[in-house]
């Protein structure tokens, strides 16, 4: 059964349009800044907290976004109204068969997508993974072996990731989906489980759970929900529809007796329910979505607790459940006590206008008190990232002097003068001790040459954290959904020598990097390395980022005393500064 509405059109898919737009511009070698213009538009309007067509619709005017002017502003209305983007259809028709489908490629890039296309006369995927299994690409100008075998990486990774989706946009949908089904009256509970419930990195699917009065119209009022594209099934208790976005949602309704039971089945994993199923027959009792039995008597369902009770089990919160120890923890009433969002201090991976951020200092500090934080840190790009504004010597030394001038006018949050300086190839850092000295914490992040060996890139960042003035190790795994692969990375050598340096590693928040991995938070945590959470903020909107970051760190069973800027600064001071020098 297919079903399609004309419907307001999302921010994710605005920002994806734009996206699009300075792919096809990049191809063509159109000017740099005009290609910017329409990626930094795509990431203001993704990360904005509200819906851009929810404000149109109400015949008000865009409010002022830094980064949006007119003419952008005009095209997002476009987009609003109509649906689609008179631009992106004039540059669809302009450009090569087949270009789109290669730009969606991660690291293909417009620029190697040309080459690939005036050389090779790629125009698929298909065709393109056939040049590079004939060992076509490797040939080209700039190029090489390595080259093609990455891109036959991409390709297959490709297959694996392109119907997952964002955390952070899977939870846009399901939070408004969830609202759309609590105005039904007689809905009584609804809950967001399956992998978004465990905050997995990214979605494949959603899945709702809901319950509710006898005879009322669940069903109909979800497959009606206004974002519905597509309602691949529809049954009297169940169905099956794919959004606008993409992402396919599945809605149960369950009775209130089998609720608890039902979130613990539906949100798995599925190897954490089958260690339950087995617990369960230990004890002569049957588990599943319905209940937990004994005979065919229902002893327990109606609550999560109720379910883990029955097994002689607190209750394991969802990020924990991937069959990683839990249950033995939990046994041995040795489960950790997981860090939670109101435990985080302050935030130390914050840019400015004065690098590639949207948002003055000012403002970022004002947004950081609003946001109940004690404490930032301004942490700019260095000269050698050009391409995002990197700051040189003289422009650093000019940012402290304002951060200095900010601190003394009082702005409710402490501000820290930091840097996010580029660990060069050698693992030398982009600037020299004369400057790192006169900061407050040094991150140290790479930018570029992503492509050296396991070992190389190991050492590569060893070296930079053996410098005088290192503090945090940035995104420690470089990776950016879905467009770049981590890098190959010893991260047990890496984690271990941050002990040994006595300095830190950060995780990541950005959706798109969420960076340390669950598993890799596991074994810092072994190993008694801290974790900075941090927002990598960019604009007054990112710091609700952090929430992602502490789900990640749930996931990686990280408690409140693992984890940096959990500390207020009082304690966090000594702390950075034994990282400086």
């Amino acid at each position: 059964m297919n079903k399609k509405r004309n419907i307001a059109v999302n921010n994710a898919e605005i920002a994806a349009i734009f996206e699009k737009i300075a792919d096809i511009l990049e191809f063509e070698n159109a000017n740099v800044f005009r290609i910017r213009a329409y990626r930094n538009a795509a990431r203001i309007v993704n990360n904005l907290p509200w819906q851009v067509s929810a404000v149109l619709s109400k015949g008000e005017s865009l409010p002022h976004l830094r980064g949006i002017g007119a003419d952008l502003a005009g095209k997002i209305a476009e987009i609003v109204a109509t649906g689609h983007s008179s631009m992106l259809d004039r540059l669809s028709r302009e450009a090569p068969a087949g270009l789109v489908e290669l730009l969606a490629l991660p690291g293909l890039g417009p620029k190697r997508a040309k080459t690939l296309y005036d050389e090779l006369h790629v125009t698929s995927l298909k065709n393109l993974q056939e040049m590079a299994e004939k060992g076509r690409i490797r040939a080209l100008p700039g190029f090489g072996a390595r080259t093609e075998t990455r891109i036959l990486d991409a390709l297959k990774q490709h297959r694996k990731t392109a119907d997952r989706h964002l955390i952070s946009t899977a939870e846009r949908e399901a939070n408004a989906l969830a609202a759309h089904l609590r105005q039904l009256a007689a809905v009584k509970d609804v809950a967001v489980a399956g992998s978004l419930r465990r905050a997995r990195e990214t979605i494949g699917d959603i899945d709702i759970l809901a319950t509710a009065a006898k005879g009322s119209d669940v069903i109909q009022h979800f497959v009606s929900y206004a974002q519905t594209q597509e309602v691949q099934a529809q049954g009297p208790t169940r169905a099956t529809i794919v959004l606008r976005s993409g992402l396919q949602v599945d809605l149960r309704v369950v009775p209130e007796e089998s609720y608890g039971a039902a979130l613990t089945y539906f949100t798995g994993s599925k190897a954490h329910n089958i260690a339950l199923r087995r617990l369960a027959r230990e004890r002569g009792l049957k588990i599943n979505e319905y209940g937990v039995f004994k005979g065919k008597k229902r002893i327990a369902g109606d609550t999560e607790k109720s379910v883990y009770a029955t097994l002689g089990l607190p209750w394991i919160p969802p990020e924990l459940r991937e069959d990683r120890g839990e249950i033995e923890a939990a046994r041995g009433k040795r489960l950790p006590q997981l860090i939670e969002f109101g435990d985080l201090w302050g935030d130390l991976h914050v840019h400015t206008t004065a690098s590639d951020g949207r948002n003055s200092l000012s403002e970022m500090a004002a947004a950081a008190a609003a946001h109940g934080l004690e404490y930032i840190a301004i942490t700019e790009h260095s000269q050698h990232l050009r391409i995002s504004r990197g700051l040189t010597r003289e422009e650093l030394l000019a940012e402290m002097d304002k951060i200095d001038r900010l601190r003394g006018r009082k702005p409710g949050v402490v501000i820290l003068k930091g840097i996010e300086v580029d660990i060069l190839e050698d693992g030398a850092l982009d600037f020299d001790d004369s400057v790192l000295s006169r900061l407050d914490l040094v991150i140290g992040a790479v930018h570029s040459h992503f492509a050296l060996s396991r070992e190389k890139q190991t050492e590569r960042l060893m070296r930079a954290m053996d410098h005088s003035y290192f503090t945090i190790l940035a995104h420690p795994n470089g990776r950016l959904f879905p467009a770049r692969p981590s890098y190959e990375v010893d991260m047990e050598r890496v984690i271990r020598h941050a002990k040994a340096r006595g300095c830190f590693l950060e995780l990541n928040a950005q959706p798109e990097r969420l960076d340390l991995l669950d598993v890799q938070c596991m074994l810092a945590k072994e190993e008694g390395v801290l974790i900075a959470i941090t927002s990598d903020g960019h604009s007054v909107f990112d710091y609700d980022f952090l929430r992602y970051g502490v789900a990640q760190a749930r996931r990686g069973w990280l408690e409140k005393s693992d984890v940096l800027n959990t500390r207020p600064y009082k304690a966090l001071k000594p702390l950075l500064a034994a990282t400086m020098g």
